[in-house]
């Protein structure tokens, strides 16, 4: 994969772009590049930076300059529902006034007698 047009950081080996850390040799086509979403998955960099051929230093130069510029986002902790909450829950739907149900009044004719709309310009 080419280069993202926002580069931030260029080293011999790596760079720091809008995709995250992509290698300069276009010749690995992407292979060993790092998403922005994943520079934080360190079982990902590990692999990567155990890679023959990488220039460690370099790598680990662009791994600091993109984590400094894509911060890690926290992970939302799940909502885990109390029982009284539930209990709120349930009651609020009770107390909520019924919506009639619209009902179709066309029983015993035919369709093609019924009126029809008309929109008029």
């Amino acid at each position: 994969m080419p280069l993202h047009r926002d580069i931030f950081w260029v080293g011999r080996q790596w760079a720091v772009t809008g995709f995250g850390i992509q290698a300069v040799d276009q010749r690995l086509r992407g292979v060993l590049d790092i998403e922005i979403a994943r520079l934080w998955d360190d079982h990902l960099v590990q692999s990567r930076r155990a890679k023959p051929g990488v220039n460690i230093e370099d790598f680990d130069k662009a791994l600091t300059v993109a984590r400094g510029r894509y911060p890690q986002t926290p992970v939302a902790a799940p909502i885990i529902a109390q029982p009284d909450t539930l209990r709120t829950i349930e009651a609020s739907k009770a107390a909520s006034p019924v919506v009639p149900v619209m009902k179709m009044r066309a029983e015993g004719r035919l369709a093609r007698f019924l009126p029809q709309w008309r929109i008029r310009r």
